[in-house]
């Protein structure tokens, strides 16, 4: 491009390309200069041996750019005034930090943070994990009702899975457990001392009447905690098996705080010790089983026995 002396024009930004099209339109017109002898074409027979940058000047933003050449009689020397840029706006400044909001998340959820910059404040909103959930507190006085849990498993029987003989003098047991509906036991049983008839230990005679198996008593019914296993602990004083009943609540209903007591199930607690009281009269109609336990004891027995044991599960039954 031909070097334009109209070029950079007043108030426009330097431009890269235009000031090369103005430096090469400038070199051209150098080159283009002939050299000839002495006194011919007003020259003085001195050639162009090179181009000199005298300088470059920042002027100010809007100032025109500028360009001169001087001839040295061998060099082109040139001075440029490039205008700088316009200064760049002020930055502004932050002034606070302000908290928009902060929301509950689920626990285990991960923390979250959110930031925005409205010209002057940077902005934040939280969402924080609340903590796992507490353990139901006590029912209290005051409150919505917390509702009634879900019901139980029922107890519906006795389940006898075994009768060991054990010898005699030896204390009887009874072992229990509780499968979520049944109660199951276990009975040792001492049999008879053998009679002395001072001779090779042949049977003796019959022996006294051992103590009765009188009547199956509760003891206690704990109220566990919703979730936990029921149990049953059970013990046997000679006469009587005496069981102690641990029976979980059920679910507290979720209102958030503590409701009042919930309506009465459909038996009270006066109903059950009631119940419970008049059980023994059950067994009333059940004869004692008088025999001798041979050693060791026969299949007819340990048969009796165990009819005898079905009559009496039978009879306790409501």
């Amino acid at each position: 491009m031909p070097f334009d002396p109209n070029l950079p024009q007043e108030n426009t930004p330097a431009d890269a390309v235009q000031m090369r099209s103005q430096l090469n339109g400038l070199k051209d017109l150098i080159d283009a200069i002939p050299v000839g002898p002495p006194g011919q074409n007003g020259s003085d027979g001195t050639s162009v041996t090179g181009a000199v940058m005298d300088g470059v000047n920042t002027l100010n933003p809007g100032d025109a750019a500028q360009a001169s050449v001087s001839w040295d009689g061998a060099n082109v020397r040139f001075t440029f005034g490039i205008p700088r840029g316009q200064d760049g706006a002020s930055a502004t400044p932050i002034t606070s930090f302000i908290v928009d909001g902060v929301s509950t998340l689920n626990p285990g959820d991960p923390a979250t943070v959110q930031t925005s910059f409205d010209g002057a404040s940077v902005r934040f909103t939280f969402g924080i994990p609340r903590g796992n959930d507490g353990s139901q507190g006590q029912q209290g006085s005051n409150g919505s009702d917390g509702g009634q849990g879900p019901q139980g498993p029922p107890f519906t029987n006795f389940i006898v899975d075994g009768v060991n003989m054990l010898n005699p003098s030896d204390p009887a047991s009874v072992q229990t457990v509780f499968d979520g509906s049944a109660v199951r036991m276990i009975f040792n049983l001492p049999r008879g001392f053998t009679g002395n008839d001072g001779g090779t230990g042949a049977q003796g005679g019959p022996g006294p009447q051992g103590p009765p198996f009188a009547q199956a008593v509760v003891d206690s019914v704990t109220t566990l905690d919703p979730g936990q296993p029921a149990t049953v602990q059970t013990s046997f004083d000679g006469s009587n098996v005496r069981f102690t009943f641990g029976i979980p609540r059920g679910q507290n209903g979720n209102d958030g705080g503590s409701g009042p007591q919930g309506q009465p199930g459909e038996v009270t607690s006066m109903q059950l010790n009631s119940a419970i009281n008049g059980t023994s009269n059950n067994s009333n109609g059940v004869n004692p089983l008088v025999m001798t336990v041979s050693d060791p004891p026969t299949v007819g027995e340990v048969q009796a026995i165990a009819s005898k044991l079905d009559e009496l599960i039978l009879a306790l039954r409501r």
